[in-house]
């Protein structure tokens, strides 16, 4: 497995795959890998010749308040996960290299940014998009593979491929999650011990709410204030939000129908913001 930081020797290496007629799945990441990225990975394994496993902390995702500086990395960690689970190549730039000096190209969206987290994170999704249409670029990759943890995430990116008429097949992957509940996550080694024991909070209110759906309600509104109020027995829990929205335009509904993602954020202990979810055909 090779590791490269610059644009140009990920390009060469695609060529040459691509030489030899061989299939090219991509997985972005921020690093700090984890069991869910490594689902990720085994799954782009299965399905293309040869994967690239791309490790940035993306400065244009975060706000000036955000945790860009604490974020956790460990490539050396990373790199191993990659290797043991048949990655081919790491892709690790710095911010220089993907962003020059003179930068001033973006990529934005409206409509399915307007709510869940875009609503509090407001620059988040344009560095998203930006930066993922940049990853496509350098990669050109058949299949690119992401975690439905970040559902939001993941339907921004599946319209901006079908809006800019990108012909690579993306790929959403099921959330994974601790023995006792939790939603894996980077940001997870933020928690100590009484934060790690409040989180439970975020996934005992996402099988709540769920369990009230598949049980036949169809308020949306009643669901909510149920995983609110669950929400609100744990004191180091302060919730960003609890939505019900359609999964394609993540406009927010009263009665519940058709395929749904519920989301929730919420900042424990005031160390971590944290999210989970649950998508349904109803």
């Amino acid at each position: 497995m090779k590791i490269t930081g610059k644009i140009n020797e990920v390009r060469n290496q695609v060529k040459e795959w691509r030489k030899e007629g061989l299939t090219v799945g991509l997985v972005p990441t921020m690093g700090y890998l984890h069991e869910g990225h490594q689902s990720l990975i085994k799954r782009a394994v299965a399905e293309n010749d040869r994967v690239v496993v791309s490790i940035f902390v993306n400065p244009m995702q975060f706000g000036p308040t955000e945790d860009l500086e604490s974020y956790p990395r460990d490539l050396k960690a990373d790199s191993k996960l990659c290797e043991e689970t048949g990655a081919s190549l790491i892709f690790n730039p710095e911010p220089e290299e993907m962003y020059e000096d003179g930068f001033c190209s973006f990529v934005d969206m409206t409509g399915l940014t307007n709510a869940l987290c875009g609503l509090s994170r407001p620059v988040h999704f344009r560095g998203v998009c930006t930066v993922v249409n940049k990853l496509f670029n350098i990669v050109k990759p058949d299949r690119a593979y992401f975690g439905e943890k970040d559902a939001q995430q993941l339907a921004v990116i599946k319209r901006m491929v079908k809006d800019l008429n990108m012909d690579i097949e993306i790929v959403g992957c099921p959330i994974i999650r601790e023995a006792d509940g939790l939603a894996k996550s980077s940001r997870n080694t933020y928690l100590g011990e009484k934060e790690r024991e409040a989180a439970l909070i975020l996934s005992k209110s996402i099988f709540m709410g769920k369990k009230m759906v598949e049980d036949g309600e169809r308020d949306a509104e009643k669901v909510k204030k149920a995983m609110r109020d669950l929400i609100n027995t744990e004191p180091l829990a302060d919730i960003d939000y609890v939505e019900i929205v359609d999964v394609n335009t993540m406009k927010s509904m009263e009665k519940i129908s058709g395929e749904i993602l519920c989301a929730i954020a919420v900042n424990i202990g005031g160390k971590a913001r944290l999210i989970d979810n649950f998508m349904l055909m109803v």
